[in-house]
């Protein structure tokens, strides 16, 4: 296997070996340092509202820990589709991600491959001697890096042959055509799946001096381009407005390549003379044209958001009714959208995953609370709000099965988050979060189980309640209602304060219910006809929602604790 004085099967060998400790390396430093930043990144997540600037810099410190554009975006997706974030506020962040993605390339573009050794060296020592979990991750991502590094001398080694390889250097020529140079470099980014990856590989070409400035930046270009592939894995089988998330990644990223294109050669002179004053290799300025070119498309981009989210609507617009029937088909079978099983070795964003599962579950049980009293009202039973095509009754059951599986797959989720290196306040939050499914699931129980079996018993009798009688039904579950959108707005924004109001109004509507027993039960001793036929209905549908009421407060008090101790830690 020799050509030239190339023995091919030791410049395979090293070649592909290099690369998989480099693509380890990187790996094994985004866990780290994913791990070590934990709340942090949840801390910038939080923070994204309609303000776009915040938006892009959360984006920007995310992407820049977890070493991945495609990661971000994936969990945009699932944020949209849990309904906690929408499409225009997700922009800014998927901006922000762009830029992060490229601190690796400019990391990459150092040439401390000869310091490879003594990071690994340093990476061990810190693990070994160190009992805190924190810089156990530190020393994570030390290795990591240097392992990173050791796969790129390794490459970079094995490639010095066919640099006068006469073949080898035509098929590179090839690539500084920029239309051969994007395809081919969106075609690897999807293959691998990590722009970071790829750009990885190309400084390394470079370092060796195999490709050129000219070959570089549009092979760069590409993997931009390629790296949309991952997110738009991610949003089959999710919702509209998740594909709408996908979708702005991908425009964002062909409208700077488009916008760039017909100037790509006034681009690498202005980045050759931009980088010739700081002395910079060409590997440094393939690290300065990917920067540079992520960050101006953010602020060209970021003041025109809005338009971006128009023009994403009109590609996907809200349902025709097919569609919207065939969603509905599919959203009437209990799935999981939100949970990436990756991401369990990061307990901090897991449990945002597993928050945005809850979310649903949380929306299922409001839906049913809301919807129960209408067949004690009405004298007909009507078809389903959300799904037409079925009775109110069976979307009741449809929606508790939801509920049963959610809680179940969800539950087994958290489990495995709590069996990794999680501090004291992720355990105590996913303990808290497996306490606040336990309650939703007993709410939809007692719905399921004890107020649709008196659907018929009330239909059959030939009384309706007293005017008196209807009118406490009919308000105490204004009440509970109420109550349950309250610990749902408390859940979404993990506000503490709202927790507490859910606790008090516990009390109170408790106070309210014994008012309207006793009320009642007088209108018994009186003999009154219709409260007398339909006293045992009446009890057991206030007393069922007395319990509702007792949970919600149990649920508010639980995100109460939870929202107030994540507090304290940050």
């Amino acid at each position: 296997m020799e050509d030239a004085g190339i023995h091919w099967f030791k410049l395979i060998m090293g070649l592909f070996g290099g690369l998989a400790l480099f693509l380890y390396g990187m790996d094994l430093m985004s866990s780290g340092m994913k791990k070590f930043a934990g709340n942090k990144m949840r801390s910038f997540l939080a923070t994204v509202t309609n303000n776009r600037l915040m938006g892009l810099l959360s984006g920007t410190f995310v992407t820049m820990i977890i070493q991945s554009s495609s990661a971000t975006t994936v969990m945009l997706v699932s944020f949209v589709q849990a309904g906690l974030m929408s499409v225009p506020q997700t922009m800014g962040v998927i901006l922000g991600a762009d830029i992060g993605t490229t601190i690796t390339a400019q990391l990459v573009a150092f040439k401390l491959t000869d310091y490879a050794l003594l990071a690994i060296a340093s990476g061990f020592a810190i693990s070994f001697f160190s009992k805190q979990e924190k810089y156990k991750h530190l020393s994570q991502a030390i290795l990591g890096f240097g392992v990173l590094f050791f796969g790129m001398k390794i490459m970079g080694d094995s490639m010095i042959p066919i640099r006068t390889y006469e073949p080898f250097i035509n098929s590179i020529a090839h690539l500084q055509t920029p239309i051969l140079g994007i395809l081919a470099g969106a075609l690897f980014t999807a293959v691998i799946q990590s722009s970071s990856a790829f750009t990885g590989i190309i400084i390394v070409l470079a370092q060796q001096n195999i490709i050129n400035l000219e070959a570089g930046i549009p092979l760069v270009m590409g993997a931009n381009i390629g790296t949309c592939i991952t997110a738009g894995i991610a949003c089959v089988g999710t919702t509209r407005e998740a594909k709408r998330v996908a979708l702005s990644h991908t425009l964002f990223k062909i409208f700077g390549v488009l916008l760039i294109f017909p100037f790509i050669a006034q681009f690498t002179e202005l980045i050759r003379y931009f980088s010739h004053s700081l002395d910079a290799s060409v590997a440094r300025q393939i690290a300065h044209a990917h920067t540079i070119f992520n960050v101006s498309m953010a602020f060209v981009a970021l003041p025109f958001v809005n338009l971006f989210a128009k023009l994403v609507l009109k590609i996907l617009p809200e349902s025709t009714k097919k569609i919207r029937e065939e969603e509905e088909d599919r959203e009437l079978l209990p799935s999981i959208r939100n949970l990436d099983k990756s991401l369990i070795s990061v307990p901090s964003l897991a449990i945002q995953l597993a928050r945005a599962e809850i979310f649903q579950m949380v929306k299922l049980m409001e839906k049913m609370v809301n919807y129960v009293i209408i067949p004690f009202m009405k004298e007909k039973i009507p078809k389903d709000e959300k799904y037409p095509q079925i009775s109110l009754i069976q979307g009741l059951k449809i929606r508790e099965e939801k509920i049963d599986f959610l809680e179940e797959k969800i539950g087994n989720y958290l489990l495995k988050i709590s069996q990794q290196n999680v501090t004291d306040e992720e355990s105590n939050e996913v303990i808290g979060l497996i306490s606040i499914m336990n309650d939703i699931e007993s709410i939809a129980d007692i719905i399921d189980k004890n107020i649709i079996p008196l659907i018929p018993k009330k239909r059959s009798l030939e009384n309706d309640f007293s005017f008196e009688g209807r009118e406490e039904i009919s308000m105490f579950h204004i009440k509970i209602c109420k109550q349950i959108s309250r610990i749902k707005f408390a859940f979404q924004d993990q506000d503490p304060k709202k927790g507490l109001k859910a606790m008090n109004k516990m009390e109170e509507y408790l106070d309210l219910e014994s008012q309207y027993r006793m009320k009642h039960l007088q209108r018994l001793g009186q003999l009154k006809k219709e409260t007398v036929k339909t006293h045992e209905i009446h009890m057991e549908l206030m007393d069922m929602m007395k319990q509702i009421n007792v949970y919600s407060g149990n649920i508010g008090k639980m995100i109460n604790q939870i929202a107030v101790k994540t507090t304290l830690d940050k």
